[in-house]
């Protein structure tokens, strides 16, 4: 599977350039988070804005990025997701679960707001 990973401080935005997440492509991407996430990120941003469709299983491997990055006290955030995936991200009640925003811009700022608080409440501690 063909995809991007642009790495800054704060945050990792990784970019599938595939049109379907399914079946034949979650276990590649599945298994690049936990690279990810074993070697340090704590922050992902998955920016699905190439994505025209996702499958049950592609579902999945956006569940085990979240559960990465709750585990490593990071930040995982969805953006860009088109209109198909969006449904499908509401069909299968996972919008009150993963954080979705419209862009990677927003994913972005949402990650340094994550951060911000984070170091808040550790100063407060």
């Amino acid at each position: 599977m063909k995809y991007s990973i642009d790495k800054a401080e704060k945050y990792t935005i990784l970019t599938p350039e595939v049109e379907k997440l399914d079946s034949l492509k979650a276990p590649q991407l599945k298994t690049e988070f936990i690279t990810l996430f074993q070697a340090g990120t704590q922050n992902l941003i998955l920016d699905l804005s190439q994505v025209k469709y996702v499958d049950s299983s592609g579902l999945s491997a956006i569940l085990v990025a979240k559960r990465l990055a709750d585990e490593s006290e990071g930040h995982f955030v969805l953006a860009g997701l088109n209109e198909h995936v969006e449904k499908l991200v509401k069909i299968s009640k996972l919008e009150s679960v993963l954080n979705i925003l419209p862009t990677k811009q927003e994913a972005i700022d949402a990650i340094f707001l994550y951060e911000i608080e984070k170091d808040l409440e550790q100063d407060g501690e």
